[in-house]
């Protein structure tokens, strides 16, 4: 009994370079969709708005505040030592945890924050040079939604030290609508 694989080169064959390097060049089906939706754009085309930051420490009446007030769904939580991120609220999840009880105003973000996870993961980088077809795949859990769907994305620097942004699912939705097919 044999199988063949979609990306498999046969054995014997006289062209392996060739086959891999097509192999290599293809795009999945999948990708080359959202590539001609995006056309070229990067997460910098979605003008994302800079990211609204608290701390552990601050009560979460002053998160939820702030939140109100520039009209966010997220924000992110970073060190009051030196700005490292440490997680984010998602004020949907807090109005629940306030709603049951769970967290009071007065209580500190810390207890109602999802924190990031440092090991076991790899983390996806997302920059404002990322590919909107990425992002994409990032929402929705990878090319093969082998990963946790997303809402959310915090925009860094390259090299993860400045939070620049938050791009969110909606942001994606509305620019996908405003540009024609």
């Amino acid at each position: 009994m044999s199988t063949a694989l979609p990306n498999a080169i046969p054995v014997g064959s006289s062209d392996v370079a060739g086959q891999m390097a097509q192999i290599a060049t293809s795009p999945s089906p999948r990708l080359s969709k959202l590539a001609s939706r995006y056309r070229g754009a990067t997460v910098e085309d979605l003008d994302p708005p800079p990211a609204l930051s608290c701390y552990p420490t601050d009560p979460v009446s002053h998160a939820l505040l702030a939140a109100f007030e520039r009209d966010y769904t997220h924000l992110t939580v970073v060190s009051a030592q030196n700005r490292a991120l440490l997680g984010y609220l998602s004020i949907p999840h807090l109005k629940v945890l306030l709603d049951t009880g769970e967290v009071q105003e007065q209580d500190e973000v810390s207890k109602a924050m999802i924190k990031f996870r440092r090991k076991g993961r790899v983390y996806k980088v997302i920059t404002m040079d990322t590919p909107l077809e990425e992002l994409e795949l990032f929402f929705n859990g990878g090319e093969h939604g082998e990963d946790k769907k997303q809402d959310f994305a915090v925009v860094t620097d390259e090299n993860r030290r400045f939070v620049l942004g938050v791009a969110t699912k909606a942001d994606l939705e509305e620019f996908a609508k405003r540009r024609p097919a």
